[in-house]
């Protein structure tokens, strides 16, 4: 029977998977709904389990049985690693010994950089930036969810978009002035009124209104300029993570990763201007790769930052 590594990036918004022999060499790949590692939340528990199952179903369509794995799971924390490897036994079946897990923007920096090098700023249904250093140890900045911050993010835009629509009807009575903007988000949940909007932001989850930022940047592709403005501050707000990282570490290339990325150019190009002067770049990454590949690695500074006492305390 083929040795089969799992390697799994668990989001907000969607979930991507990847099965590698012991080679390394790629056997199935493919993508399940969104999940978090808030385990202490029972929806959230529902959201990785569906996620996983899903997973296993695709697996076992193709013949593979899963004999290790190591994911990097959004909102993930140490308190939550006992019950998601439990988990991700009980769906999976891979021994407990034999999962690995860890925060998204650890398996995302891995994908990126080798300890020390750079300084990764993620922007999907979150935002967050990290840098990983030399010995084990690791910086982070942002990352406290959409409640508190997560500036730039999927989420955020649309929870501006959406705060813009509703001063303009506050002040004026009406969408006009903010008209294209207003359509795009009216058609994404399904209905003009309040009532519409609403159930589908607070009946919802942070992938599911982070998932409205796709119709502000057709707004934005439209050119409608409230559309613009949000994207171009998003674009602010992920130069001032990098900003700090800079300010923290030192002078390191800043790589940006996430599908905010791909909304529409204006944002990119805000960063690139914000941080003139410095080596900035906009990548793909395939985390889920990564991890499939993560336990088969002998370099030993992985293992320190995934093991250490930083990696037990403070990705909480």
């Amino acid at each position: 029977m083929t040795d089969v590594y799992l390697g799994l990036d668990v989001g907000g918004t969607a979930s991507r998977w990847v099965a590698c022999d012991a080679a390394g060499q790629v056997l199935a790949r493919g993508q399940a709904g969104g999940a978090t590692g808030h385990m202490f939340n029972p929806a959230e528990q529902a959201r990785l389990r569906l996620a996983l199952e899903s997973v296993a179903t695709a697996l076992a369509e193709v013949g593979l049985a899963v004999q290790a794995l190591a994911g990097g799971i959004t909102g993930f924390g140490a308190a939550a690693s006992d019950a998601v490897k439990q988990l991700v036994h009980a769906v999976l079946g891979v021994p407990m010994e034999s999962i690995v897990v860890m925060d998204d923007i650890v398996l995302g920096y891995m994908a990126q950089f080798a300890p020390g090098e750079g300084h990764l700023i993620s922007a999907g249904t979150g935002t967050i930036g990290f840098h990983a250093t030399a010995d084990g140890d690791f910086v982070r900045v942002g990352g406290r969810g959409i409640l508190i911050d997560d500036a730039g993010s999927g989420s955020w835009i649309a929870l501006r978009a959406l705060d813009r629509m509703y001063r303009a009807l506050d002040r004026d009575g009406n969408f006009a002035t903010v008209a294209p903007l207003a359509a795009e988000i009216f058609a994404a949940v399904g209905g003009e009124s309040w009532g519409h909007v609403r159930q589908f932001v607070y009946a919802g989850d942070r992938g599911r209104i982070g998932g409205l930022a796709v119709a502000v940047a057709k707004a934005a592709q439209a050119g409608d300029g409230v559309a613009l403005d949000i994207l171009g501050r998003a674009g602010d707000e992920l130069a001032n993570l990098a900003e700090a990282l800079l300010a923290r570490v030192g002078d390191r290339p800043v790589c940006l990763v996430g599908g905010v990325l791909q909304l529409h150019p204006v944002i990119f190009a805000q960063v690139e201007q914000r941080l003139a002067g410095r080596t900035v770049t906009m990548r793909q990454g395939d985390a889920a790769l990564c991890a499939a590949r993560l336990l088969q690695t002998g370099d030993t500074a992985w293992r320190r930052l995934l093991t250490g006492p930083r990696a037990l305390t403070s990705l909480a």
